[in-house]
């Protein structure tokens, strides 16, 4: 379901930004993660040509929103294709990302985690998603103990990207301290791929 929403400017009224959002829902299996995706990101494409980023804003939005749902799919709803996934995607004409995605399942505390960079987890295969996704994108939050993550990107043009203002990608953010696994990971671009082995 797309929806469009605009507002005219009033004497004494906030003015908001227009907006288009997709809100959508899919069944928790592995195998719909990147007919999903591949069709969120041509939502998102003419936003971000908008803007004509070319500081790889599109990919670090795909492997971010890649990872949320992943995580949903895998972790949150164990697969069960009885549970649901939910996405809500809304872009401002101001270029702003604001993404969510939601589970059905019991929630987890990120506190517990594991800390990827640890010599005991260098290797895994698994763990660095939640990494990933706060490195490439300008927000990210959870909510309903874990079961709601939301993302926010805030679009800029070439010029102040150009000005040192870009966010980069995952490729940038990571360099120098990335680790042997997140290497593999970033050179197969199959962060969740993974997760189908």
């Amino acid at each position: 379901m797309t929806q469009t929403h605009d507002l005219a400017a009033r004497p004494g009224v906030v003015q908001l930004s227009a907006f288009a959002e997709v809100q959508q829902s899919f069944p928790s299996r592995v195998s719909a993660i990147s007919p999903f995706v591949d069709q969120l990101m041509q939502f998102l494409k003419p936003l971000i040509d908008n803007f004509r980023n070319d500081d790889e804003t599109e990919l670090d939005i795909e492997i971010a929103v890649r990872e949320a749902i992943s995580n949903a799919v895998v972790h949150g709803n164990h697969e069960n294709p009885q549970k649901r996934v939910h996405v809500d995607c809304r872009c401002t004409t101001d270029g702003e990302v604001l993404i969510t995605v939601r589970d059905e399942g019991q929630g987890f505390d990120g506190r517990a985690l594991p800390d990827p960079t640890d010599k005991a987890n260098l290797l895994l295969t698994h763990g660095r998603g939640l990494r990933f996704m706060r490195a490439l994108m300008d927000e990210v939050g959870f909510e309903d103990n874990g079961r709601i993550v939301r993302m926010r990107k805030r679009l800029r043009r070439i010029s102040e990207v150009g000005a040192g203002r870009g966010n980069g990608s995952v490729l940038k953010v990571l360099a120098g301290r990335q680790t042997e696994g997140d290497r593999k990971l970033a050179r197969d671009r199959s962060c969740t791929e993974s997760y189908a082995r």
